[in-house]
């Protein structure tokens, strides 16, 4: 059985060095069509990051006031926010034994989240090479799968729950097999 992690990150901008707001994953085995588990929400302190000088875009505030209000009151809430080494210490954690991690976009998801491990000096465990890209493989099929079935949106673990189904039914789709 082989064990993927889908991640999703909420942030306060589109920078590298972006203020992460959220942090969801789920772990899934894209060969299959069994449910995603282990679904985890890291909410990191802001005013740790702000403090550190990570940045925030006027822009993406703008885009956040336009959110539904229960998306935005989860986004901005200080509610079970944690500090920021514990969440390093916990993701490293949460991805041993993960072969492939996948994002909508690793070029948002996981650069915004390698930047922070490298300003906040913290080993990261995973490699460049496990790091897979959702986004070009739902492109690659007639309708986007998350179209269908995504619901609260910008929910950072219920975006990368949705996400994990959907790559699993491209693998359906493509008819693609273990190695």
């Amino acid at each position: 059985m082989a064990t993927h992690a889908m991640i999703d990150i909420e942030t306060l901008g589109t920078e590298p060095d972006s203020v992460v707001l959220s942090v969801g994953a789920v772990k899934f085995d894209p060969f299959t069509i069994t449910d995603p588990h282990a679904k985890t929400l890291w909410r990191p302190e802001i005013d740790a990051q702000s403090n550190a000088g990570r940045s925030v875009l006027d822009d993406t505030l703008q885009w956040w006031a336009k959110q539904p209000q229960h998306i935005q009151d989860e986004a901005f809430s200080e509610d079970d926010r944690i500090t920021l080494s514990l969440f390093m210490a916990d993701l490293n954690k949460y991805l041993v034994g993960v072969d492939k991690i996948w994002c909508q976009g690793p070029q948002f998801d996981m650069v915004i989240l390698e930047d922070m491990f490298k300003q906040f000096e913290h080993h990261r465990n995973w490699q460049f090479w496990q790091v897979m890209d959702c986004r070009t493989i739902f492109n690659m099929m007639p309708v986007d799968p998350r179209k269908a079935i995504q619901q609260n949106l910008h929910s950072a673990d219920n975006d990368a729950y949705y996400q994990a189904i959907c790559v699993q039914g491209v693998y359906q789709h493509w008819g693609i097999q273990p190695r």
